[in-house]
């Protein structure tokens, strides 16, 4: 018998799968939990609507997210820190503090896990730095730390 996952199912498939299974499978386990429905015309034409929906926003948030990378590589995002002889900071400017800044800002909402440092800014001048986007979109901003007076 074929039947719609509508939940993943660990052996069996992902959501979205059309598989074939045992009649008894699929009326003892499946139905009863609302794991899988039948594979007629029906369903299948609504799961091929989803599918495309489903595209079609994906194909929106990325155009969306390549819009946002291009003007995100014209920003600056100025931080200021004390800081001691040759240009050492104390202490160090993070992931944490540029995505505050840019939301302060520029007002662009960035999670801190997002913005990629190898590891926290400890001196003082402008550094680029990648912000992932979107999975398939990474965008460089100029970060620039001065001495705090």
């Amino acid at each position: 018998m074929k039947v719609i996952l509508l939940k993943d199912i660990k052996g069996s498939g992902k959501k979205g799968d059309v598989i074939n299974v045992s009649d008894g499978y699929a009326r003892n386990y499946l139905f009863p939990r609302n794991l899988a429905k039948e594979a007629n015309k029906g369903n299948l034409k609504v799961l091929n609507e989803q599918k495309t929906a489903q595209k079609i926003k994906e194909e929106k948030e990325f155009q969306a997210a390549k819009e946002l990378g291009k003007e995100m590589e014209k920003i600056t995002v100025t931080l200021y820190s004390k800081a001691g002889d040759g240009g050492r900071l104390f202490g160090s400017v993070t992931s944490k503090d540029i995505a505050s800044e840019l939301k302060k800002k520029h007002s662009i909402d960035v999670d801190k896990r997002k913005v990629l440092l190898d590891e926290p800014i400890r001196s003082l001048g402008v550094r680029f730095v990648e912000i992932k986007i979107h999975p398939k979109v990474v965008t460089k901003i100029r970060v620039e730390v001065k001495e705090k007076k």
